[in-house]
């Protein structure tokens, strides 16, 4: 793995080989593959979003926070019930898509549109996933952590199989790779700058919504920035020969 393989896991969304979304046309998959793999590629990357997504519906079901990307989606969704946690996060990548467009202007590839289908499909499974941990009690905290634990496990897990497909990318880390593009700063910097602002941006609107109480955003969240990148990291050197093999 290559120095910038490293530096991208290490953000833990973006994929160490991907396409520079400036540099690049709507042919570049099939230039680099076949149909076949091609296709076996994005049913990984599909397969990942369900994985990532119910990573972070067991996250939530500690009540201990969320991962900082899926953070202000979950403040939103605790304000405006109408809408679930997967509707909002839907809506939080369509801005993301948006800021995307509005950064690169004419270098924004088509192909980077796919993110829409694939930010809804993310929003259904996260919605699935809640319900299928919603009949488990989570009532000690103690067993709160270890979901907490365990969701970070299986959302990084998600994350690393989508960096093995190494198809589209998903709107977080292609909003922070067309800002890396444009101002020529390192994905890695911007990727822990996104976070931040992503947890200072919830931290905000829940003391606007909720009375001056921080809601949404606790030790979880902590927990999951820390440590999904270095699980990521992990899963990729241990397992992604092997699975490049698989789809090649």
């Amino acid at each position: 793995m290559d120095n910038t393989d490293e530096r991208e896991i290490n953000g833990y969304e973006i994929n160490g080989s991907r396409i520079n979304q400036s540099e690049t046309n709507d042919n570049t998959y099939s230039h680099k593959m076949g149909k076949k793999e091609l296709a076996k590629r994005y049913i990984l990357f599909i397969i990942s979003l369900f994985v990532v997504a119910l990573g972070v519906a067991v996250t939530k079901k500690a009540g201990l926070g969320i991962p900082p990307t899926s953070s202000v989606s979950n403040v939103l969704s605790l304000k405006f019930t109408s809408l679930s946690l997967g509707n909002w996060l839907f809506i939080w990548n369509l801005i993301l898509i948006a800021g995307q467009i509005l950064i690169l202007r004419k270098n924004f590839q088509p192909i980077q549109l796919l993110q829409i289908p694939l930010s809804f499909l993310f929003g259904y499974f996260t919605d699935f996933g809640m319900w299928l941990v919603s009949f488990i009690e989570v009532d000690v905290y103690i067993l709160r952590i270890l979901f907490v634990v365990l969701g970070t496990v299986i959302l990084a897990w998600g994350i690393a199989l989508a960096v093995m497909a190494n198809v589209v990318m998903n709107s977080a880390e292609a909003f922070i790779k067309a800002l890396s593009d444009t101002t020529g700063k390192q994905f890695g910097n911007l990727k822990i700058a996104f976070d931040c602002t992503c947890v200072v941006l919830t931290i905000l609107l829940s003391l606007l919504f909720f009375d001056f109480t921080i809601k949404g955003t606790r030790e979880g969240t902590i927990i999951a920035a820390i440590f999904t990148g270095m699980i990521v990291k992990y899963f990729q050197n241990r397992f992604g020969e092997k699975i490049e093999r698989l789809l090649t």
